[in-house]
């Protein structure tokens, strides 16, 4: 199963980057936030190969600007695609959409991708948890909740091997050391510091992870 960075505060070459985050599960055509802006988020989609029409399932982390600022612009063009937003998102930016769930409890929303619902009550903020093999990945849209609360949860699924996202001011970095593989993106506050660990790797609109 391929994960390919849509939006990313990092981009090089042809790419557009911006304040924001999203990414795509390319095999069940799954897209996981929308960054901040949609001609940047349909721009990087047309250079990677990705019809915004083939969509069929959109899920967001959280309602701020950075993480749905896209969603309309993709909904003009595929206003078909199911859109899974966790309880207390914003009814105003629900406004208009014909297709919407609100995710209150874990709901798998295809075979193996599981949207959480909020991890915390206060904050509203839900993950992706993707089920590979004997192992599953964790994607994050900032983890306001905590990353830690966030891979305690997970571990509900199965043995974590990799976290992918936003990881907010997330410090305790000796969590992560055992995992496969860390990818910190937009808004990770000790990115640097992460990324001087032996399993992470650096975060760009473009990028490509593969999950055996």
């Amino acid at each position: 199963m391929r994960i390919i960075i849509v939006y990313d505060n990092v981009a090089t070459g042809p790419f557009k980057s911006g304040w924001g985050f999203s990414c795509y599960i390319k095999e069940k055509q799954i897209l996981f936030d929308t960054g901040d802006n949609g001609k940047a988020l349909l721009h990087n989609m047309r250079l990677l190969d990705i019809d915004p029409g083939e969509i069929e399932k959109i899920v967001l982390s959280h309602d701020h600007f950075d993480h749905t600022g896209g969603l309309k612009s993709l909904l003009e063009i595929n206003e078909d695609a199911e859109v899974f937003v966790p309880e207390g998102f914003s009814r105003f930016k629900l406004r208009g959409i014909k297709n919407y769930r609100i995710v209150a409890e874990p709901l798998e929303i295809s075979d193996g991708c599981i949207a959480s619902g909020g991890i915390d009550k206060r904050k509203f903020e839900q993950v992706m948890v993707v089920k590979t093999g004997k192992k599953v990945s964790v994607i994050t849209g900032c983890a306001h909740p905590g990353l830690d609360r966030i891979l305690d949860f997970a571990k509900k699924f199965g043995e974590i091997g990799t976290v992918i996202g936003g990881f907010h001011g997330f410090k305790d970095i000796e969590i992560l050391k055992d995992l496969d593989l860390v990818l910190p993106c937009h808004c990770t506050r000790y990115k640097k510091e992460i990324l001087e660990m032996d399993n992470s790797e650096s975060c760009q609109v473009g990028k490509e992870i593969v999950l055996e």
